[in-house]
């Protein structure tokens, strides 16, 4: 991506976010992410596509509508075709008048991100280049393998893949991967089974005639969750510093848009969080969904199944490739953001100042990607993590490979198809 702007006019938060991928915004705890130069950072030969990880339509710029819009401008959107009628309060049943009280009382921080975002002209003129790279075919996307799927026929056990070391196979041999041969490549069970790229590259992997990019140092485990628990290490100092979970939540949209199969709340309770957890202690991070009903299930249950206590908020606010907000903020239901709640297990073992640093309201903001594709959170929340360094991390219900990460879910390669990819 080239950035239209002559260099020395660039601030050092600019330029340095060229770098990062994190622009903070001043006057507020917000700032803005692009999750595709954040992904980058997990890779060496490749990079992603801007045009595949941005590929949902924004319906953003009317016809001859400039592309650049300038701190204070207002959005005029297109005409819909038809405007849901806003719910009165008296129509709300208890649990959403408990959700539109919580939203009432972040909304003011976070039209003041906003405001914040809008007033970055020099990030707000780059904003549409974010979405745009080389051409990105999103034809075929149906002849991209179902993981799920593949995962409950009686053949998953015998389905392999395929690893290409690309030269480097003395070493990751010496590092412990094994049955490497003499061409760099390795043979393995993808389901069911701990696959590691303990190599310092990237690596090609080949499954049933696709090709799929490993980040360098990374592992994922495809499984259900009924082989969750082969990720407990052998001992709690062993155990994850970081545990981002992405639960498939039951939920009308997806289950409306087939997008991936959801599970009863419940469920979730079995997750063996004490157990991954490091002895010295644990963030977790949970993506949650706007519904009342499902916080106070987690305040109430799952989180004290857990062990998760200092329960902070943080949010995620969705804007389009032009800054303006995905959708009408007060919208009952299809709000512009998301929230994750974040908590620390093994407590008492952590210096207090990780949890002191949770105090404020954290918002985020960042254009989304595809359906329900969550942006990369490591590198903006390594300065909470508790325990010796480097932090070990695990994302659960993954549906992509990060550096350095442990991925685990039904479908942990799911963008990680060569077509998300260019050669750098």
């Amino acid at each position: 991506m080239e950035v239209k702007m002559e260099s020395e006019t660039l601030s050092d938060e600019f330029t340095s976010f060229l770098d990062s991928g994190i622009y903070r915004l001043p006057g507020i705890k917000a700032v803005f992410l692009d999750p595709v130069r954040l992904l980058n950072l997990s890779y060496t030969r490749y990079s992603i596509s801007a045009s595949g990880y941005y590929c949902r339509t924004f319906d953003s710029l009317g016809k001859g509508r400039r592309t650049n819009i300038e701190a204070g401008d207002s959005y005029v959107p297109k005409k819909k075709k038809r405007k849901r009628k806003r719910r009165l309060p008296e129509d709300l049943n208890g649990q959403e008048l408990v959700a539109e009280k919580r939203h009432q009382d972040v909304r003011p921080f976070l039209l003041k991100a906003h405001e914040a975002l809008l007033g970055t002209t020099e990030l707000l003129l780059f904003l549409p280049n974010l979405v745009k790279d080389e051409k990105f075919s999103i034809d075929g996307r149906g002849l991209e393998q179902s993981f799920i799927e593949l995962g409950r026929v009686w053949q998953a056990p015998l389905y392999e893949i395929s690893m290409n070391i690309e030269g480097n196979s003395k070493e990751v041999q010496e590092e412990g991967l094994p049955n490497v041969d003499s061409s760099g490549r390795t043979v393995a069970p993808l389901f069911n089974n701990l696959i590691s790229n303990k190599a310092s590259i990237d690596m090609d992997a080949e499954f049933l005639n696709r090709i799929y990019i490993l980040p360098r140092k990374s592992c994922f485990h495809t499984s259900d969750l009924r082989q969750i628990h082969d990720l407990i290490p052998g001992s709690s100092d062993q155990g994850f510093n970081l545990i981002v979970i992405d639960p498939p939540w039951e939920n009308g949209s997806a289950y409306q848009k087939a997008v991936y199969p959801t599970l009863p709340n419940r469920y979730f309770l079995y997750l063996p969080i004490k157990q991954l957890a490091h002895t010295e202690g644990a963030l977790v991070v949970l993506w949650m969904t706007n519904r009342g009903k499902l916080r106070a299930f987690v305040e109430q249950e799952l989180f004290p199944a857990w062990g998760v206590t200092d329960i902070k908020t943080c949010y995620w606010l969705k804007i389009k490739p032009d800054g303006s907000l995905l959708s009408d903020l007060d919208l009952i239901h299809h709000k512009p953001y998301e929230y994750l709640l974040l908590g620390y297990v093994n407590k008492e073992k952590i210096e207090p100042h990780f949890i002191q640093n949770f105090q404020d309201i954290q918002i985020f903001i960042s254009i989304p990607g595809a359906y329900s594709r969550k942006p990369p959170l490591g590198k903006l929340l390594v300065d909470h993590l508790p325990g010796s360094k480097p932090s070990r991390c695990i994302e659960l219900f993954a549906r992509e490979l990060v550096a350095e990460w442990t991925s685990w879910g039904n479908e942990p390669l799911c963008f990680q198809d060569c077509r998300y990819f260019m050669e750098r």
